[in-house]
């Protein structure tokens, strides 16, 4: 049965851990309540948010319209044989309960992906990705309801349209659908995907290669370079890396040769954290926000800040890397 709360505090919903609140906070936990909401004016036609477990907003004040929270809870699998397994998993399944469940179980695909804030539901939203790996690749069909019809529907794998930390859940249909289910397929055959910095390294000295050892080291790796959400309000990484045609690429190689860069496609990944870096913005605090002292890409909140004081540091940072560089940032979290 849908929930229905006024005035919602939002601080525990929010990993920044801003204290804000929405006129009106929805909770569905089936596609049927979902669909109800198509005789729900104050939703149907006015302003909404769809959020998972909101560690990719960045909310810079109260919300003054119907948040709607998906909170379908399923793993069911759908089908079986001895090469793969097929799970469709509920939008409100937390993430890391699913990595560890398939873990547990002996299905590969999705241990790479460990420690990830967030629910299942903003997977595909966000083309989810870490250590090589990605949300995309064991991902095989998302369901979702379409809000201008309000019709159930499902896009493949290809029709989703997956790229780098983005997908066209955040392109043609941001803010016009609700992620249902999102169906993988995972395999019930060793693949290991650890030849990412020094998780291979890492893996050998937990004992070798199994799943558990990968997502161990997988996870050891996050809590080194991360700070927990529990601990020190944080919307993950900020920025996406840039990609940069190869001529300011070679042009910056001559002028900083230690530079990380990636050759992708026709042009160069380069790492955000290390272009900040650069610019002496790494730890570096204005008030009660500030940049994390370990990991460059990540802005926190301190205590008694704002989403607009992060908004603020985050356009003087997208500054200084312009400025020095010459290549643009771009924010990797949803600001509302």
């Amino acid at each position: 049965m849908v929930e229905n709360f006024y005035n919602y505090p939002l601080k525990s919903l929010n990993t920044i851990g801003f204290d804000v609140s929405a006129r009106r906070f929805i909770k569905a936990y089936a596609t049927q309540e979902i669909l109800q909401l198509r005789y729900d004016k104050d939703f149907a036609c006015g302003k909404r948010l769809v959020m998972g477990g909101g560690s990719n907003l960045l909310f810079t004040a109260d919300f003054d319209g119907c948040i709607l929270q998906p909170l379908l809870q399923n793993i069911d699998i759908e089908s079986s044989t001895s090469e793969h397994v097929r799970l469709r998993v509920g939008a409100g399944v937390v993430w890391d309960e699913l990595v560890r469940s398939s873990v547990e179980r002996g299905w590969y695909g999705l241990e790479n992906l460990s420690l990830i804030p967030g629910t299942v539901g903003a997977s595909p939203v966000q083309n989810i990705g870490a250590y090589g790996a990605e949300a995309k690749d064991a991902i095989e069909s998302v369901e979702y309801v379409d809000l201008d019809d309000f019709a159930v529907k499902r896009l493949s794998n290809e029709q989703c349209r997956f790229g780098y930390r983005g997908s066209i859940f955040k392109q043609e249909l941001k803010g016009k659908v609700v992620i249902t289910q999102v169906t993988f397929c995972l395999s019930k055959r060793p693949r290991y995907n650890i030849s990412y910095g020094s998780l291979r390294e890492m893996v050998k000295q937990l004992g070798g290669e199994n799943l558990c050892n990968v997502r161990q080291a997988i996870a050891a790796t996050r809590r080194s370079k991360l700070p927990d959400p529990a601990d020190l309000g944080n919307a993950g990484s900020f920025f996406k890396n840039p990609f940069v045609e190869k001529s300011l690429a070679e042009e910056l190689l001559k002028k900083h040769p230690a530079m990380p860069s990636f050759a992708s496609g026709s042009g160069v990944k380069i790492p955000a954290g290390w272009l900040i870096e650069q610019c002496g913005l790494k730890g570096a605090r204005r008030g009660s926000v500030g940049v994390h002292p370990k990991q460059a890409l990540v802005l926190v909140n301190y205590g008694g800040g704002t989403g607009c004081d992060v908004l603020t540091l985050a356009n003087e940072i997208c500054q200084a890397v312009n400025d020095k560089f010459g290549v643009k940032l771009e924010m990797e979290v949803n600001v509302v």
